[in-house]
């Protein structure tokens, strides 16, 4: 349901402004949240699939309709939804990262963890620290060719951490 509301601000000739007015229906259940951290790790640049780790968490949660959120704990990895039928998509995906952000790039002033390191933080603000996926029927409602994956940014291993919250109705 809609409803029209005009607002005039001073100095400005008045404007009218749609309010969406939504209807909360009654859950069939109740709402719960369950949340699990997990670390993972890695051998240097490169992506590494957690799709599994994350949906036997989603499972395990006794959600059945809902959101499952993951955060990675880290300024230099991210999280990806990508292909997982053909891994030369993400080695595509590295090479096109490699020649926008390139390691020992003389733009960058902070150099003191290594010519990796600040290209690892730009990597991560480009991509997502942080990843929402819905849940239907008690799994991860993931595409067909879709897997979930941290991509380290450093050039060599790190053990990263990761929170999974999960929330809807059982």
């Amino acid at each position: 349901m809609f409803k029209s509301v005009v607002r005039v601000w001073p100095k400005l000739r008045a404007y009218p402004i749609k309010i969406c007015v939504f209807k909360r229906s009654e859950p069939k259940g109740f709402e719960m949240f369950h949340q699990e951290s997990f670390t993972i790790s890695t051998r240097g640049r490169g992506t590494y699939d957690v799709s599994d780790r994350v949906s036997g968490i989603v499972h395990s949660s006794g959600v059945s309709v809902g959101l499952c959120h993951v955060f990675i704990h880290h300024t230099s990895a991210s999280l990806i939804l990508c292909e997982n039928a053909d891994p030369t998509v993400r080695d595509d995906l590295e090479r096109f990262m490699a020649s926008q952000v390139p390691d020992g790039d003389p733009m960058f002033r902070h150099r003191s963890e290594g010519p990796d390191d600040m290209p690892a933080h730009v990597r991560t603000v480009l991509t997502h620290d942080d990843i929402s996926i819905p849940i239907s029927n008690a799994r991860c409602a993931l595409g067909t060719w879709q897997g979930l994956y941290v991509w380290e940014h450093r050039t060599h291993a790190h053990r990263r951490r990761l929170t999974v919250t999960v929330h809807g109705n059982p």
